[in-house]
This record gives structure tokens, sequence and C-alpha cells, in this order.
């Protein structure tokens, strides 16, 4: 199975160093200079670490592949892949209630406590409190719910639903929003 390590945000600098948004807890080890890994999208790469550094706060990069600005800009949004193994021991989000892979999510349709068909998990964004899941509406919006109990009560990745409690107006059309105080 294949999981995020790290997106690639914007170029830095001119010589292709790339700033990461990281998703493991072991980006010294996982992305150590060179390693080859696999992307999404598959026609970004595979991609070599030639250098990772950390600045104090942020996480940088530079590719084999892409060794000046125009060709780091070029993989912005590009997702770093790890290849796991399902059948692994240890502890993991498999191993928690409380804790999901990206790929677990997306795709599942949201329902309303009451059934209401709400849309579809379309991504999971990382958060400093909380991460979102982003649910696409029948309409075509992109609506961030916090990722926390009390909005996201449900799982039932067998039934293939996300069950959500919205507060009103956090959904175009649907709830009013709480007045201002």
């Amino acid at each position: 199975m294949l999981l995020t390590l790290a997106v690639v945000g914007p170029a830095h600098a001119l010589k292709g160093e790339v700033r990461l948004e990281i998703r493991t807890d072991d980006p010294e080890g996982r992305l150590a200079p060179g390693t080859t890994v696999p992307t999404e999208p598959a026609h970004a790469g595979p991609l070599t670490v030639s250098r990772l550094r950390f600045d104090d706060s942020r996480w940088f990069a530079t590719f084999e592949q892409a060794r000046d600005r125009t060709a780091a800009e070029a993989l912005r949004g590009v997702r770093l892949l790890v290849e796991t193994d399902d059948d692994q021991g240890g502890e993991g989000p498999e191993d928690s209630e409380e804790a999901w892979y990206r790929h677990e999510l997306v795709g599942l349709r949201a329902l309303s406590v009451s059934g209401e068909e709400l849309g579809e998990v379309t991504d999971v964004e990382p958060g400093v409190a909380q991460d979102r899941l982003v649910v696409t509406t029948p309409e075509g919006d992109d609506v961030a719910v916090p990722f926390v109990e009390a909005l996201v009560p449900a799982i039932d990745p067998e039934a293939g639903t996300v069950t959500l409690a919205p507060p009103g107006g956090l959904f175009p059309g649907r709830g009013q929003a709480e007045e201002a105080r």
C-alpha cells in the first residue's frame, strides 16, 4: 500500500530546492539522500532525494530530477509516497479506532446524521490543531470539515460512508449560520 510521506510545496531559491509538507514521523529516515520515492501523480517520478535539510521550522529537499527552480516549481503539489506492508505488526492507525489513513477516507460518501447526502470526501488536509476532511458537495463546492468527533461522529469504511454533524451554515444552502453575537 502506498502512503504519503510529504507533499512538495513551493520552490525555494534557484537551485531546485523545494519546501516539503511532511506527513511522516521520520523524514530523515524515509527521505534520506539517495532514497528514490514513487510519486502521485506517477508521471512526476519516481524522484531521488539528493539533499534534505531542516531549518528549525520547515523541511526542504532537492531531487536529482529537478536541478533548477523551473523544474522544482513543476513538482509543486506532487505527493511523495512510501510502500508499506499491511501485514506489519506494531502500532499504527490501523491499531486505533481514532486514527485513519488518508486513503481510507478519500472516496467515502459523506452523510448528515439524518442521512442526507452531503457529498464525497475528496481529501484530508493536515492542520495544526486537527486535520480537515474536504467534502465535495454534489454542486461542486469544497467544504473543509474539522476532523473532530463532535463533527465527524462515525466512519464506516465497510458501508463506504462517513457521518457528519456539521454546524449550520458550514455546507452551502444547508442549515442556518449562527447569528453574529
